[in-house]
């Protein structure tokens, strides 16, 4: 699989900023797609959100420094007692006063305090390990992302080849039914045939040009989806792909199918859950965190008293052990059901290998069919048309030997091109567009 780089803003806006050529390959059009679609863009910030997140939890390693100074004035009365720690009742320091007076201090405080925990029994390495499974995953997810838009991209790409190829197909049945036309026209008004034959090559060619209608308006869909994602207009979406013309023999990809970016998303996911589950089971142990303080204070002057001090603590949550067993539960059932999705998602996976090598087989199989079931076609058609004129057949046959005819011109125009359609289902299936890509440039 290609390397998936993540793009940052500035070559994302130069390519944006950059005009769709007239005349664009698939590769070209998978290419864009990959790397200007807002989707994708979206799972990029994602991925790099999770590498932000991995990098400050390796940074929690790092002692912390807090610098503090203040300056107050206030009353100066203290009295006995504990008072809890709060928000609310600002702690006084001095021996307690007799006397409840209104006077004042002026203070001044300035202090440094560095804290550090070196030692955590393995609960900062779990969880950087977690944030990395974390980032991993994102980046698979950013893979996925951009197989799920390059495929269908590709798959816009060869519809907007089906749609000009039914046109040009559409047009000359418009042809085929004028000519008939006038062939009838000449032969009413000459009295060999009744008006309700003219009626009939008239209506048969009002349908033919409906028919071109609506294959022009699957074309421009096909445009405006190219362009979605691509990037341009529709009108400017001019695909060219020499490669139909070819047999498009593939290798198997066998068991690539483990190399595809939503499996290995989803195990990353599954991978990020048992982290999750260990760094769980290890929230009981005790965390030891070392205080190195160094402050001054100061009455009525600035700080001129100073103080400093070192200390060790240990904390051991014991009350939070039914809470650590809830969230041990919590994790566990978590990485449960993203082990059932893995098995689902390769069970999906298999079945839809499965059914794009079905389809391959199928379109070989009819692409074989369309050229001998043309001939016969055009042969029916030349000697309807023949008799027609002769006497010898009625209007009836003569338009549905056209239909017949138009029908076969689509099916052969399409056959070549379902294959090629049929081995990017395997590509798709396979979560690996190169080797399909690779296979059309030559």
């Amino acid at each position: 699989m290609r390397y998936l780089g993540l793009l940052n803003l500035g070559m994302l806006a130069a390519l944006c900023a950059a005009p769709v050529c007239a005349q664009v390959t698939l590769d070209e059009v998978v290419r864009r797609a990959g790397e200007r679609y807002a989707g994708v863009q979206v799972s990029i910030e994602q991925a790099s959100l999770a590498a932000a997140a991995v990098q400050q939890a390796r940074l929690a390693y790092l002692p912390r420094g807090d610098f503090y100074a203040q300056a107050n004035l206030a009353t100066r009365n203290n009295v006995y007692g504990m008072l809890m720690p709060n928000r609310v009742i600002a702690p006084i320091s001095g021996p307690p006063s007799a006397t409840n007076a209104g006077t004042n201090v002026f203070g001044t405080a300035v202090g440094f305090l560095i804290n550090w925990e070196p030692l955590d029994m393995g609960q900062r390495k779990a969880h950087i390990a977690t944030m990395d499974a974390g980032q991993k995953r994102a980046v698979w997810g950013v893979a996925r992302t951009r197989l799920e838009v390059e495929a269908t991209a590709a798959d816009a790409f060869l519809t907007c080849l089906a749609a000009d190829e039914t046109v040009a197909r559409a047009r000359a049945g418009v042809e085929r039914a004028a000519s008939l036309e006038k062939i009838v026209e000449a032969q009413a008004k000459a009295g060999l045939r009744p008006e309700a034959d003219l009626a009939r090559a008239r209506a048969e060619r009002v349908m033919a040009e409906a028919q071109v209608i609506q294959a022009e308006h699957a074309a421009r869909l096909g445009r405006i989806a190219v362009a979605q994602y691509a990037g341009g207009t529709w009108q400017d979406v001019k695909p060219v792909a020499p490669f139909v013309a070819r047999r498009a023999e593939l290798p198997d990809p066998g068991g690539a199918i483990s190399l595809h970016p939503a499996l290995q998303e989803q195990s990353a996911a599954l991978n990020e859950a048992e982290l999750r589950r260990h760094e769980a089971r290890i929230a009981w142990r005790p965390r030891f965190q070392t205080d190195t303080a160094l402050y001054a204070r100061g009455i009525d002057s600035g700080p001129n008293i100073y103080n400093w001090g070192i200390g060790l603590s240990v904390l051991f949550p014991v009350l939070d052990l039914p809470h650590i067993r809830a969230r041990r539960q919590e994790e566990m059932h978590r990485a449960q059901g993203e082990t059932a999705r893995l098995r689902k998602l390769t069970t999906d996976l298999d079945a839809e290998m499965e059914r794009a090598r079905a389809g391959v087989d199928t379109a070989i199989r009819m692409a074989a069919t369309t050229p001998p079931q043309l001939e016969a076609a055009r042969a029916a058609q030349s000697q309807a048309v023949a008799r027609y004129q002769a006497g010898l057949a009625n209007m009836v046959d003569v338009a549905d030997t056209q239909r017949l005819l138009l029908q076969a011109e689509i099916d052969d125009g399409l056959a070549k091109l379902n294959v090629w359609r049929a081995h990017l289902g395997v590509a798709i299936a396979a979560g690996d567009l190169g080797p399909f890509l690779e296979r059309t440039k030559r």
